[in-house]
């Protein structure tokens, strides 16, 4: 009984996860999900009480992904700085596959604009996390001003997956690394010497 419980939500949660990033999720109704799921409705409102709480839990799937991703990424033998830039490297590659649309949270963000949605909010925690996250590998790598380099790294991070929803896989994001870099590297160098006066 518990195995055909778990193989009914796991099934939900595999036809959501498909159906709202490929196709976002005021075009994706209930009927559609339980048919790819191959379960009835009253399977999914027994593990689901809504299609919010389905989104929210496919948001949390989402989530465990991205940061499996960005843990895999980040190389530990690497200097700090060199780490992280490799992490760009890799979303390279990401923004480069065919199975990338894009970033789940921003496509929920723009689809849930009010800031008190249980969707808007998930989304928001999310880049939040991912913002803080930047900030502390910047300030790990020596950054002057890990705050302003964490927060321009995110703006590449996000405009990468942009591209990847825009263009396809042949996108412009081919060059995130190497932006990444020249972010990185500035906020390594020195300050000028002022001349002394004499």
């Amino acid at each position: 009984m518990r195995a055909e419980v778990r193989s009914g939500r796991e099934s939900l949660l595999a036809a959501a996860d498909a159906l709202f990033y490929e196709r976002g999720f005021h075009a994706v109704g209930v009927d559609l999900i339980v048919a790819r799921a191959g379960v009835a409705k009253t399977t999914m409102y027994r593990h689901f009480s809504s299609k919010e709480d389905l989104i929210v839990a496919y948001l949390d799937r989402a989530d465990e992904r991205f940061w499996a991703w960005f843990d895999a990424s980040l190389d530990p033998h690497a200097p700090p700085d060199q780490r992280l830039a490799g992490l760009f490297d890799a979303l390279a590659n990401l923004a480069a596959s065919p199975s990338c649309l894009g970033c789940a949270f921003q496509a929920t963000a723009a689809e849930f604009p009010e800031p008190s949605g249980a969707g808007h909010a998930t989304a928001l925690a999310h880049k939040e996390a991912v913002r803080a996250r930047l900030r502390q590998q910047a300030a790990d790598a020596g950054a002057a001003d890990p705050t302003l380099l964490g927060d321009a790294l995110l703006v590449l991070l996000d405009g990468a997956f942009a591209l990847a929803r825009m263009y396809g896989p042949d996108n412009p994001a081919a060059g995130v690394g190497a932006a990444a870099r020249s972010l990185i590297d500035a906020s390594l160098s020195p300050a000028p010497r002022r001349r002394a006066r004499r």
